[in-house]
């Protein structure tokens, strides 16, 4: 294929169309542009109390201070005082009578300068009257279980019956931290008002649409009024999904308020105090299964810590549930969410959505099994792993499974890795060395792609052929650094035969393409690319018309390439068939559209098919732990991926490295910690550690599966990879269990929680050193 295609057309690794502006340091994000004159800045006052009656907020001192014009309240919003994303109005953008957690914004500090904002809000005195804050899960449950969205339940077969009439049975628990998004380019947005209501807004968002249809509530006026842009943002990770839109609204209503363009950048530590993190998740699971590992019977209850409002939890918790199999049957199943309300920070999109938490909780079950049964886990893994075409392929949401390939990726991997003479390896090792101990595991991943929400399963594009040849993209998703913007590029490359130089993508931008979906779900490249196919197919379709009529040849031999036009045996150079259209008044702009197929879900009774496509990977990881200081490092990782007929190799292969270190930061050393006051003690890089260039595996070893195109029609038959490979890094957290378990000559399954710290390693270590003289009678 590639011979017959443009150099870096799809499915060839072009480079990254920002690239060398990245390097260069010209890539331009919101605190980058040219600052409108007499621009005033914008920052938030924040509550100190997890849960309080506001008895008095005083802001004289803060109105009086130097360069102040002006401050806002609640009681300045035109329109609205809600930001709720999925329009429940439990969120307000500024607090009044009661704070619901520390770090809520109270107000906003406008000024000439940042400094002088920063300055002023400080001066705020506010008293309080302290009420009952609920913080964790644990006391969530004991103050009654009070939810910020429906549960759900998916069920299939008879759980309860099959359970206890396994053979075998294990249940237990296992808990999940979040985790900070700490993208780069913090929460940023600048407003520019214009003539009657209209307002122009820059927005490092990952929904512009979204952030369009708030500014509208806060403002009280209508979406034709507002315009949001996004070039680019500085890593978004699902943190710029819905909370880039208080931001921006905070922004929009400066600019409103005082006539000035306004622009609000978040300090860093405003930022992490302000915004959701990823859930934390503490599951409770049951299983069954006979001597051979197989699974009869499985329950879990999936609880997360939502935070004090709705934010996106329902869908989270929901696709926590949707994933809790993994790549795995389970017979009879009985699975439910349970969507706390806490009173920290509203927790929201992260990279996976829910769906790691849930095959963390899967792979739990499978070394239970394995542990129990004195099974190396990979075969349990294989004896449990779906199989499309038979009785074994129904998930508990009642989808069948027709693409399975886990089998054939778990089986290639252990065989290139070498990964069941290397387990037999570190058995050896781990007899000789009392306090370094190895650990090793494979573990695959099944994920599903599409929006659950079945709605937000459209996208729409807007392409222009100028006369000159060249071309000009303009689609609905954004781009945050993850190539989407390049694969765009590439497809119009390929539909038209056209060299990258002569292709330009534009910022997206709500007046452009309006209705547009967040850029989330791993669904950025299929349905924008779709989109933007669609629209150049409809130009190349008259373009191809006008010159068959022209030149007297059938439409069929008409074609578009690197060398040009063929007509007949005719070669033309686009540009000439350009001009010549433009000249018989061809149109050459379109508009794109398209919608995924076949997907429905009932969320009323937990069936459907929510997912067009499933994207699958295998990971085999190695790390070694050391007992005396907790310790841990990753050796080598071996990563086999499926991306179908990718699209751009070069940036796939990236994402699946970046995601996978994002992965293995979450379940092992990023680690939030509030204090008994609610107070998020982790809010600055000082003291919330991300994982830096040591942290690498020190051998790694990443592929693109050759399991050839999609079977579902994608775009060029490709497969998402933004959020899958982040659950490679599971089967770092597998190997580290994997290790500690060697300290009871592998008998039992190592409670160990994520993150796994050197403190919870320690902890863990000491738990299986208590149970091996149990067993052992000393």
């Amino acid at each position: 294929m590639s011979e017959n295609l443009p150099e870096g057309a799809a499915s060839l690794p072009l480079k990254h169309e920002s690239g060398v502006l990245h390097v260069c340091g010209e890539a331009a994000y919101i605190d980058d542009l040219p600052e409108p004159a007499g621009l005033v800045h914008v920052v938030p006052g924040l509550s100190t109390r997890a849960h309080a009656r506001v008895v008095r907020l005083s802001l004289d001192a803060v109105r009086a201070a130097p360069d102040v014009l002006r401050v806002i309240t609640a009681a300045d919003i035109p329109g609205e005082n809600d930001v709720s994303a999925t329009g429940i109005h439990d969120e307000c953008l500024l607090a009044t009578d009661e704070v619901m957690y520390c770090g809520q914004p109270l107000f906003a500090v406008v000024a000439r300068t940042r400094a002088a904002a920063r300055r002023a809000v400080r001066l705020a005195e506010v008293e309080y009257e302290d009420l009952p804050a609920v913080l964790t899960i644990d006391q969530a449950r004991a103050a009654g279980g009070d939810l910020v969205w429906r549960s759900l339940t998916m069920r299939r077969g008879e759980a309860e019956a099959a359970l206890p009439a396994s053979p075998h049975r294990r249940s237990g628990a296992v808990r999940m931290g979040g985790q900070e998004h700490f993208y780069l380019e913090g929460q940023a947005a600048l407003a520019v008002p214009g003539e009657a209501q209209e307002m122009r807004v820059w927005s490092s968002t990952q929904h512009p649409t979204e952030t369009q249809a708030m500014i509208c509530h806060v403002l009280g006026i209508s979406a034709a009024c507002v315009t949001v842009e996004v070039r680019r943002m500085g890593g978004g990770f699902g943190g710029k999904e819905t909370q880039a839109n208080p931001p921006a609204c905070l922004a929009a209503l400066a600019a409103v308020l005082t006539g000035y363009p306004a622009k609000i950048r978040l300090d860093r530590d405003d930022d992490m105090m302000m915004t959701g993190k990823r859930h934390d998740f503490l599951v409770d699971y049951d299983v069954g299964f006979d001597g051979d590992g197989v699974i009869s019977g499985v329950s879990m209850t999936l609880a997360a810590r939502c935070g004090w409002s709705a934010d996106l939890s329902g869908p989270v918790t929901d696709r926590a549930l949707f994933h809790a199999d993994n790549a795995y049957f389970y017979p009879h199943v009985v699975l439910r969410s349970e969507p706390l309300r806490t009173h920290t920070q509203s927790n929201t999109a992260y990279r996976g959505f829910g769906g790691p938490q849930g095959i963390v909780a899967a792979e739990r079950v499978i070394e239970e099994i394995a542990f129990a049964t004195g099974l190396d886990p990979l075969d349990v893994r294989l004896r449990n792993a779906y199989v499309s075409g038979s009785d074994r392929s129904l998930t508990p949401y009642h989808m069948e499974v027709e693409d399975s390939i886990s089998r054939e990726l778990m089986t290639q991997l252990a065989q290139d890795c070498s990964y069941r003479e290397r387990r037999q390896e570190i058995r050896g090792f781990n007899r000789d060395h009392p306090w370094v101990r190895r650990g090793i595991a494979l573990t695959p991943v099944k994920f599903g792609i599409s929006f659950t929400a079945t709605h937000y399963n459209q996208a729409g594009a807007l392409v222009h052929i100028y006369t000159d040849g060249s071309v000009q993209v303009n689609h609905g998703g954004t781009e945050m650094g993850q190539g989407l913007h390049t694969k765009m590029v590439q497809v119009v490359m390929r539909a038209l035969g056209l060299p990258e130089e002569r292709v330009l993508i534009t910022a997206t931008n709500t007046g452009k393409v309006p209705n547009t979906s967040a850029t989330a779900a791993s669904s950025g490249a299929d349905l924008n690319g779709m989109a933007v196919l669609d629209a150049v197919k409809k130009i190349r379709n008259r373009l191809t018309a006008f010159v068959a009529q022209k030149h007297g040849v059938p439409q069929a031999e008409v074609a578009f390439g690197p060398q040009g036009v063929r007509v007949g045996s005719e070669i033309l150079a686009f540009t000439d068939v350009v001009k010549a259209a433009y000249l018989a008044r061809i149109s050459l702009s379109s508009s794109g559209f398209y919608k995924t197929p076949k997907i429905h879900w009932d969320p009323a009774t937990g069936r459907g098919r929510p997912f067009f496509y499933f994207a699958y990977g295998a990971a085999c990881s190695e790390v070694a732990i050391d007992l005396l200081t907790g310790e841990m490092r990753t050796e080598r990782v071996d990563i086999l991926h499926d991306a179908g007929q990718s699209l751009n190799p070069a940036i796939d292969l990236g994402q699946v490295e970046g995601a996978f270190v994002q992965g293995v930061g979450w379940l092992t050393m990023e680690e939030l910690v509030w204090d008994d006051a609610g107070r998020l003690r982790t809010h600055a890089p000082s003291t919330y550690k991300i994982p830096g260039c040591s942290d690498r595996p020190r051998i790694f070893n990443v592929g693109l599966a050759d399991q050839g195109e999609n079977r579902e029609e994608t775009i060029f038959r490709s497969k998402a990879v933004g959020e899958p490979p982040f659950v490679h890094g599971v089967s770092v957290l597998c190997a580290v269990s994997d290790a500690l378990a060697s300290l009871d000559d592998y008998r039992s399954c190592p409670p160990l929680d994520a993150p796994a710290t050197a403190e919870m390693i320690l902890r863990t270590a000491y738990e299986m050193k208590r149970r091996n003289k149990s067993l052992s009678g000393n």
